[in-house]
């Protein structure tokens, strides 16, 4: 074992410093930030799309559709069926015309088949694990027998992107879901591979003993290098099941088959928290539970927890029945379609937690005792959690609530429902309706918006909306924008502005930096104001008065202004 001894002494500075040591990601593409919809399995093509029309149809967005080992000819991977998905390229190319991105399932066990071109390509070239005395590590999975290429071998690693060819640059794949990597064997005791497996480890030949828990994370890897090069110039996503530190270079991950029940509901909250300070911060849960099937009143927390995780993304075996959103009736469509409206519309928020913490290490989801270790309370508090630095979410995770009692931390915070502001470090009961959670913005927060889609893209140069909450004194808050896709951010260009807020008695003042040489091409950004205590009698922006209606001045259709002013003064009466 190799220690390392991190000293903070803050939480914060342990985790920045730990994320910096392992390792950040490239910023992914804006739509995987979207909801997902995902189901074992989803085929024919007609029950493909059977699913994508009908999240259209009821106005629910959704931005990627997956496709589980059925869509592979007899499992065998980077193979389509022909009888299930004829013409793939067709389908991808339609399902993408409707926003739709495709992502397709792919495991490491490669079937024994001596007419399969991937298995025997890599038996000509040596490239599969063998064990200790020799013969080629043999493993039941879903094709029935297989070998496994070594991913630890940085030429298995060269030739496993290469595969990658066919199915992201011709057909347009636009993402790979590596699962089973642990890697999963089975009927064996251990579920995995015998210790005795032997592996390249780059070139320093170990045993599984030692290379178990790397696997997963050179075959994600590998994966990643393969869908980057052919997916250039956008940005690649990978999403995988085992992995260990370090792997969010290269992707996102889940938490793997869970149960639909309460209690999984309760571990995925924690999960996520403890996933974020820990570095991987690209990662969600299977929203509804993988196993069995969840009440319509489970499914619908799970919604209201997920949206609030940086992957999103609905999973199911589909064995006891169906789990997309209209399989509980017409109250859960509604709840689903309210919370998947409000994650499209704090994309460029979440956009940029993940600038923040892939420039400066700063974990997405931050439990209580990261926001403020040295109150007590906080140490023994795992239900809230803040969403970036500005959103503090509390989810509902037992049957039959009709609110809950919370913890709020230091600070004074908005209720987002009711705008009512609270004063923080406290226990409290909030009372909420079915269709709600606890939610708390931060006095001072500046959120950023955009209107709902129902997918990335739809709306070619979406509108910035600020929400504005008063506080009497000074926060900062931050909104990163570019291209969405693609490398130019590395060139500069990209937006990231930071607005300071000063509020006083009768006077709020918002001033605008900054960086960055992306332009956006809306030319106007809207204001809502919430919670000043006075009444506005003049508005000035950059030194000089406006002229304004005096019966529009309580704003509350909101402020449009031109997107690049640097002060924006409101006077009170």
């Amino acid at each position: 074992m190799n220690y390392y001894f991190i000293y903070g002494p803050k939480m914060s500075d342990v985790v920045t410093t730990y994320t910096h040591l392992t390792g950040k990601p490239e910023l992914p593409p804006l739509w995987t930030l979207g909801y997902h919809q995902c189901k074992w399995s989803y085929f024919p093509e007609s029950k493909v799309k059977e699913v994508t029309d009908r999240f259209r149809a009821l106005q629910i967005p959704c931005d990627a559709i997956y496709l589980d080992i059925d869509y592979m000819e007899g499992f065998r991977c980077f193979t389509w069926s022909k009888e299930y998905f004829p013409d793939p390229k067709r389908m991808v190319a339609e399902l993408a015309k409707d926003g739709f991105k495709t992502v397709v399932i792919i495991d490491p066990g490669i079937k024994i088949d001596s007419e399969y071109s991937v298995y025997k390509e890599a038996l000509e070239k040596d490239y599969f694990c063998k064990r200790a005395d020799g013969p080629y590590m043999k493993g039941k999975v879903w094709p029935g027998e297989c070998n496994f290429p070594d991913y630890t071998n940085p030429d298995v690693r060269e030739w496993w992107a290469g595969l990658f060819k066919e199915l992201v640059s011709e057909i347009g794949v636009k993402g790979v879901w590596n699962d089973m990597n642990e890697p999963a064997v089975m009927e064996v005791p251990t579920k995995t591979f015998p210790l005795d497996v032997r592996h390249n480890y780059d070139g320093n030949n170990c045993s599984h003993r030692k290379a178990h828990n790397v696997y997963g994370t050179q075959m994600a890897r590998a994966t990643y290098e393969g869908v980057k090069r052919f997916a250039y110039p956008k940005r690649p996503f990978i999403i995988t099941r085992s992995a260990y530190s370090g792997a969010q270079r290269y992707t996102s991950s889940w938490t793997g088959d869970n149960v639909a029940s309460w209690e999984h509901l309760w571990i995925a909250n924690i999960q996520m928290q403890r996933m974020s300070i820990s570095g991987m911060g690209f990662t969600g849960s299977d929203i509804g539970g993988f196993a069995e099937q969840p009440s319509a009143e489970l499914y619908a927390r799970w919604i209201q927890l997920g949206v609030f995780h940086p992957f999103c993304r609905t999973h199911s075996s589909g064995h006891h029945g169906e789990q997309e959103p209209w399989s509980f009736g017409e109250e859960v469509i509604d709840i689903t379609r309210k919370f998947v409206n409000l994650r499209y519309e704090l994309l460029p928020y979440l956009y940029t937690m993940f600038w923040q913490y892939i420039n400066d290490g700063v974990p997405m989801l931050k439990p209580l005792v990261y926001y403020d270790q040295e109150d007590l309370q906080t140490h023994y508090r795992t239900d809230e959690f803040l969403f970036g630095n500005q959103i503090l979410v509390c989810p509902i995770l037992e049957p039959n609530a009709q609110g809950r009692r919370m913890y709020l931390p230091a600070g004074n915070w908005y209720n987002f429902w009711t705008n009512e502001l609270v004063k923080g470090k406290k226990e409290l009961w909030v009372a909420t309706d079915f269709d709600q959670i606890p939610i708390f913005i931060k006095e001072g927060a500046i959120i950023p918006k955009y209107p709902v889609q129902q997918y990335v893209g739809q709306i070619e140069n979406p509108e910035l909306t600020l929400d504005v909450y008063y506080k009497l004194g000074k926060e900062k808050s931050y909104v990163y924008e570019d291209a969405h896709d693609g490398y130019d951010y590395n060139k500069g260009r990209y937006s990231y502005k930071t607005f300071s807020l000063n509020g006083k008695e009768n006077e709020l003042i918002i001033t605008q930096h900054k960086e960055g040489t992306f332009e956006t091409q809306y030319q106007t950004i809207k204001l809502n104001i919430k919670g000043l205590p006075f009444e506005i009698k003049g508005i000035e922006i950059d030194n000089e008065e406006i002229v304004i209606d005096k019966n529009a001045l309580q704003l509350s259709d909101g402020f449009v202004i031109e997107k690049d002013f640097t002060e924006l003064h409101f006077i009170g009466v």
